[in-house]
């Protein structure tokens, strides 16, 4: 069988010059701003050409791009490659949210290949309506305007999947020092959510958690230090904390040893390579900090594409949803209690 994989990011702006229009883009997202169109319209115009000048200054602090597409790429290249020797035949196609390639374009490539299944796989490992949930919605909106009615699988979560787990520990123990684990602090930092989007029944928050508490049981590390927080809040709104940036400070003033581990990225992009990379650990540095040290985003580490072929190898053959944990009732916003 012919099986296409559809990996979602976010996307980013591949210039400068498209920084005002990808935002735009993210802003008017009903998943990200949940007000009618009419009005969300000129409210994501507003914002983002308020934000652009900001933005430019950190996308000019990577060359002027975003390299999420050149990330995704490797990862699709890993995860075809790691299949190879599977009886059906596998091949990914990139679809971003907020800029190109974008999924309209991309079904069209989709439609060529003329798969008989089609795997969803969102490269976010916790399951937020605002990430994964808007591109999956998009792209089945997509396929009922091109008459695409291909068996389709979706991978919606893997928090906890085992090698997701093991490609993270491995790289934490890589940057740890054991003789001076009294002096650090493990700082996982995640992408933020407002407070709303939890309380509306987003399982985000309680599916970093969960990743975290595997990581540190994986670690077993005893006595060891770590705070999980939350990063790049945008806007007037209430977020879930504490935050990164504060944390950080904290920590700094105390003297320690900072290991941050962006626990809810699986590729480099402007919130590892400058918010982590150059905003807190220059925030550390002048706070105190005797150490910052930052452990890179797994992207094709061999125990994460493993981790992404074991998903999509239970997709395949599994039900409609395929995830690595089983939301709890009170999260109504998942997929899998949805069955969006």
């Amino acid at each position: 069988m012919k099986k296409a994989i559809i990996l979602f990011n976010l996307g980013g702006p591949d210039s400068l010059d498209a920084v005002q229009p990808f935002l735009f883009n993210l802003f008017n997202d009903p998943a990200i701003i949940s007000l009618p169109g009419v009005i969300r319209y000129p409210l994501a115009k507003f914002i983002s050409k308020r934000r652009t000048p900001v933005a430019k200054a950190i996308y000019a602090e990577m060359g002027g791009r975003s390299p999420i597409l050149e990330e995704t790429q490797i990862q699709a290249d890993a995860i075809e490659k790691t299949l190879e020797q599977e009886s059906d035949e596998y091949k990914c196609f990139i679809v971003m949210r907020c800029w190109n390639p974008r999924a309209v374009d991309v079904i069209k490539k989709v439609k060529e290949y003329n798969p008989q299944q089609i795997i969803l796989l969102p490269l976010y490992p916790q399951y937020s309506n605002a990430t994964s949930g808007s591109s999956i919605k998009e792209w089945s909106n997509v396929c009922k305007k091109e008459n695409l009615n291909t068996e389709t699988k979706i991978i919606c979560c893997y928090p906890t999947e085992k090698n997701f787990i093991l490609a993270y520990a491995n790289l934490i123990k890589d940057k740890i020092n054991l003789e001076n684990l009294p002096e650090t602090t493990l700082i996982f930092s995640a992408h933020g959510l407002p407070e709303n989007k939890i309380k509306q029944g987003d399982p985000y928050q309680w599916q970093v958690e969960s990743t975290v508490a595997h990581l540190v049981k994986k670690l077993s590390i005893k006595n060891l230090n770590y705070i999980l927080s939350y990063q790049s809040r945008v806007g007037p709104l209430k977020w879930i904390g504490p935050s990164t940036e504060t944390v950080i400070k904290e920590e700094a003033k105390k003297q320690k040893i900072i290991i941050v581990v962006p626990v809810a990225f699986v590729s480099e992009h402007s919130e590892t390579l400058v918010e982590l990379d150059i905003e807190y650990k220059k925030l550390a540095e002048q706070n105190g900090s005797k150490n910052y040290i930052r452990v890179p985003a797994v992207t094709a580490n061999q125990d994460f594409i493993n981790s992404l072929k074991s998903s999509i190898l239970l997709a395949s053959n599994g039900k409609l949803f395929t995830s690595s944990i089983r939301c709890l009732e009170k999260f109504r916003k998942c997929p899998r209690l949805q069955n969006i």
